[in-house]
């Protein structure tokens, strides 16, 4: 059975370690994107530096309110206890407040992982 495991990383310097670590594993086809969550938008505070039509890009540049969420499709639970294991070596335990949060999903069908788990592989 195929697995989504997501992770979003509170701390943005450890994105690349983690994602280093998930390449060991032969991870392949790994999406990363910027995001934030309501309670450190609201820690932030109102902003005055806003333009009159912001983006949601132009919104979260400028200060480190941001986290980075990673994604990527396995294909067995034993990958995902590796994936979780490598992720907890660098960004520690996950049951501790700011580490981060790491879900797992069922994935009933998959298209083009293939490709991706052989660019992994080289």
């Amino acid at each position: 059975m195929y697995h989504m495991v997501l992770l979003v990383i509170n701390n943005v310097d450890q994105c690349f370690p983690v994602l280093d670590a998930w390449e060991a594993l032969q991870v392949g086809g790994v999406t990363i994107l910027e995001s934030t969550g309501l309670g450190r938008m609201k820690r932030a505070g109102p902003r005055d530096d806003l333009p009159l039509m912001p983006s949601l890009t132009s919104l979260l540049k400028g200060r480190e309110e941001r986290h980075r969420t990673l994604f990527t499709v396995v294909d067995s639970e034993e990958k995902v206890d590796q994936l979780i294991a490598a992720t907890e070596a660098i960004i520690g335990d996950l049951n501790k407040a700011d580490n981060g949060v790491l879900f797992v999903l069922p994935v009933s069908r998959v298209a083009g992982l293939q490709g991706a788990q052989e660019r992994a592989r080289k």
